[in-house]
């Protein structure tokens, strides 16, 4: 069963999940045709091989702390920090840390 979606003019609760990020899963948040976020969570160790996301993505590390492989270099984000890709910019992510990231997708303007 899909999860439910946040309506417009619904809050969404982001703040760390502490002890409850272990058994955390990933939630999408919202999707439109132009638009979409989600709350990604990742175990220590895990690692989403090196991909395209065709549209302008945004990573805010909510807590924990990720590595991002970039063409050419690696950026630690750790909780507080926040990141702009263009469309179409190969990047992985691993999880150094347990960790719970809000990632935002523009999917097309």
């Amino acid at each position: 069963m899909a999860l439910p979606h946040a309506k417009p003019g619904e809050s969404v609760d982001l703040t760390p999940l502490g002890e409850a990020l272990k058994e955390a899963r990933t939630q999408a948040i919202i999707k439109t045709d132009s638009f979409e976020a989600i709350r990604l969570v990742l175990q220590a160790g895990t690692e989403i091989p090196s991909h395209k996301v065709p549209g302008e993505i945004t990573l805010h590390c909510l807590e924990g702390c990720v590595s991002l492989g970039l063409t050419g270099s690696v950026i630690n984000l750790r909780a507080g920090e926040w990141l702009y890709l263009n469309g179409g910019e190969s990047h992985s992510v691993k999880a150094e840390e347990d960790s719970s990231l809000l990632l935002t997708i523009i999917l097309k303007i």
